[in-house]
């Protein structure tokens, strides 16, 4: 791994990953996966993360019927059935046979059936003239919603890619220069061995030829004696 950059100010990344080799070699990808899964196990938040987003109210776009269907779910009662009674068109009761008023209720209830029904036909003759063209507008703005929402999707890939590429081109010029500046200390750290060397040599002539200066001198002695 080359390099460290510095992410959420606490945590170092050690990686160019579009630079560095070995990721395919054998067992590497089980060896991070290991590590992953053993500092997932030990790891322990220390603080709530979404603590700077307000609390959501859940209730802001429930209705009178969503919190009603609600309220029956979690009591887990069974759903209504339909009610079908508004369509019929009962008769009077066998006590009512002769209550004039009984008779009024179910002709009124029968002309509102007759009237909705009418009503009924209506919409239909009106959809079939003018539902067809209702339908292509709609289509047609629909049409548009797409190709609106393709061309913001390519926008957001192309940003991706170029961030990509960005990314890319960055880690691959520091991958260079890391290698230069590596390359440079190798030579160096050689050469400070080479000079080191050297010295310890020098140094040890240096302190030959002192011993053997110190040898002629007392022989010098010796003999003026």
């Amino acid at each position: 791994m080359a390099g460290t950059a510095s992410v959420a100010g606490d945590v170092f990344v050690d990686a160019l990953p579009y630079f560095d080799q070995g990721y395919d070699a054998a067992g590497v990808r089980e060896a991070a996966a290991a590590l992953v899964e053993e500092e997932t196990r030990r790891y322990r938040p220390t603080k709530n993360y979404l603590s700077y987003l307000p609390t959501p109210d859940f209730t802001t776009f429930e209705t009178e019927i969503m919190r009603n269907e609600f309220e029956r779910l979690a009591a887990r009662q069974p759903l209504e059935l339909l009610s079908m009674k508004r369509y019929e068109l009962p008769a009077p009761s066998a006590g009512q046979k002769n209550d004039i008023t009984a008779w009024q209720e179910c002709v009124n209830n029968s002309m509102a059936q007759l009237e909705h029904q009418a009503v009924r036909i209506e919409n239909l003759e009106l959809m079939s003239q003018y539902g067809t063209n209702a339908w292509k507008v709609y289509n047609d703005n629909l049409a548009f919603m797409i190709e609106m929402a393709q061309k913001e999707l390519q926008k957001f890939r192309k940003q991706i890619q170029d961030l990509n590429w960005q990314r890319k081109n960055d880690q691959l010029a520091g991958g260079a220069k890391l290698r230069e500046l590596e390359s440079n200390w190798v030579s160096l750290v050689s050469k400070n061995y080479e000079i080191e060397r050297a010295i310890v040599q020098l140094e040890n002539e240096v302190a030959q030829l002192r011993q053997q200066q110190g040898d002629e001198n007392k022989e010098n002695i010796r003999q003026d004696f």
